[in-house]
């Protein structure tokens, strides 16, 4: 890429997918280290799935960007921080069901060989700027998260149509007491929080794909207003984290390799039709060997039904309609990809409509 970020040569994304045999375990990235599928200096994110309860005391997800972390800070040479500004560590949380823990590690180098006959995964990674407490949950997010994975798009050659999935960490600023009471009494309470910061953010996606517009928003929508959402976002929130991380999904004429992507929105968590429908898309059959990753949000609806009859997954005081919900997801997409590798991240404030979500599909190109 240019100084300026435009992007001057054909590159191309590899991935290597692997199970898991616990939080810490990388014997899976050393491993496609060791045979040359990816090269530590052109990695640039990881997504996967462990086993904890996904909840704000599920020390699961730190304990896999600690262990992965260090794997890049001896083959790099670089400090635990150094290695989170150059690769995205996206872990979730939950494998309730079916899920197998596993990873998926995504690689971006230069592509040299003949040019591919349709367009190929493109994969940007970044950050938004710094945010206040006061902006989270509020047009503020909104607007900086949509900034920033347009700028994204554009550097890899991405037009906001073909963008098809936009992982996100959103940010959750700390707030000293004193900060919080003056905003309470400023009549403006802090929204610094996991729905919030998850909804502002999937807003910014929806803004930046064209699929809402800037002018249908307000402060006063946010987590209001189930009929804006993205089809291509995937957010979860992490407290005391100042910036949101972004890594974005994209199709490019511009890329090499044998990779694609493409996504659907699922309308409730019971639609295997939309799963069908992608996979026809993709030409890919259960069980397909070609699948490299799939990526879908979950909601319990928070109307309290499902396809018009009452569920108990908000009332249930013994589990969570976290784990319920992300329990069914899994075993509906899981079931007719014939694969159990399946990453669901739950919670789904507008990402896509309410009691639905997005689920993208990565696979290799036939």
């Amino acid at each position: 890429m240019s100084p300026t970020g435009a992007l001057t040569r054909r590159l191309r994304t590899r991935a290597v997918r692997f199970d898991t045999r616990g939080p810490s375990d990388v014997a899976g990235l050393e491993t496609a280290f060791e045979r040359g599928e990816l090269t530590p200096e052109s990695v640039v994110c990881l997504i996967g799935k462990t086993e904890g309860n996904g909840g704000r005391n599920d020390f699961t997800r730190e304990l896999a960007v600690r262990a992965f972390s260090q794997v890049f800070e001896r083959r790099l040479g670089l400090s635990a921080t150094e290695v989170e500004e150059r690769i995205v560590l996206s872990f979730s949380g939950g494998t309730e069901g079916v899920v197998t823990p596993h990873v998926v590690a995504f690689a971006v180098e230069p592509d040299d060989g003949p040019a591919p006959p349709g367009p190929r995964l493109a994969i940007g990674v970044g950050m938004t700027r710094a945010f206040e407490p006061h902006e989270i949950g509020r047009m503020a997010q909104v607007d900086e998260t949509a900034r920033a994975i347009a700028e994204i798009a554009a550097r890899c050659g991405v037009a906001p149509g073909d963008v098809h999935l936009v992982q996100m960490k959103g940010a959750i600023p700390s707030y000293s007491y004193e900060e919080g009471l003056a905003a309470e009494r400023a009549g403006r309470p802090l929204r610094s929080n996991m729905v919030w910061s998850r909804a502002a953010s999937a807003l910014g996606a929806a803004v930046a794909t064209g699929e809402v517009s800037r002018s249908a928003l307000s402060d006063d929508v946010i987590c209001q207003d189930g009929s804006l959402y993205s089809t291509t976002a995937s957010c979860s929130a992490k407290p005391g984290m100042g910036r949101t991380e972004l890594v974005v999904f994209g199709q490019s004429a511009a890329w090499g390799g044998d990779l694609v992507v493409d996504h659907t929105v699922l309308l409730d968590m019971l639609d295997a039709a939309a799963v069908d429908a992608l996979m026809a898309r993709l030409g890919l059959r259960s069980g397909d060997p070609r699948l490299v990753g799939a990526f879908a949000k979950s909601e319990a609806d928070p109307r309290g039904t499902l396809r018009g009859h009452r569920h108990t997954m908000l009332t249930d005081d013994d589990i969570s309609d976290t784990r319920y919900s992300r329990c069914v997801v899994a075993a509906v997409v899981a079931s007719r990809l014939g694969d159990p590798r399946v990453y669901v991240s739950t919670r789904a404030e507008h990402h896509g409509p309410d009691g639905g979500g997005p689920l993208a599909l990565v696979v290799r190109a036939t």
